[in-house]
């Protein structure tokens, strides 16, 4: 069976992310990395709900206590920036799904809040979904 990608249909407006962003503390997105990173097939992304460019002992903190949290190996390939962060509706999914808008066609034309982003690939047996079966998904955690 082959994944079928997700389909947006509908973007939020600055002033409805504003709301959904109220109580949450972060967002989870792990995905499959491209197939020539065999030893790190996980593409995750933790969008934090700061517009605040955060010192990088602070950056490291969050990021060793994610790894840790979710048993994930040495992380590769490391962004950590503040970028511009959409949300796509779609009726199929229960929650956004939030997208790292790294095209300036994209971040002119799909409504964004400025996130802090860290963007790397690693390897974890909990993400089964995305390493096994080639899926995407996400979770928020709130405050």
């Amino acid at each position: 069976m082959e994944a079928k990608a997700i389909q947006t249909e509908t973007y939020l407006e600055p002033l409805e992310i504003k709301k959904h962003l109220e109580n949450v503390e972060y967002v989870i997105m792990a995905a499959p990395a491209p197939d020539k990173f065999k030893d790190t097939p996980i593409h995750f992304t933790i969008f934090l709900n700061t517009d605040e460019n955060l010192p990088k002992e602070i950056q490291n903190a969050v990021l060793e206590k994610f790894l840790d949290e979710n048993s994930i190996g040495k992380p590769e390939k490391l962004m950590s920036q503040l970028m511009p962060v959409g949300f796509s509706v779609n009726p199929a999914q229960d929650t956004e799904m939030p997208m790292l808008l790294v095209d300036p066609k994209d971040q002119r034309s799909i409504p964004y809040a400025v996130m802090f982003v860290m963007d790397f690939l690693a390897d974890s047996d909990n993400f089964s979904e995305a390493k096994e079966h080639s899926l995407t998904g996400w979770t928020y955690s709130n405050n």
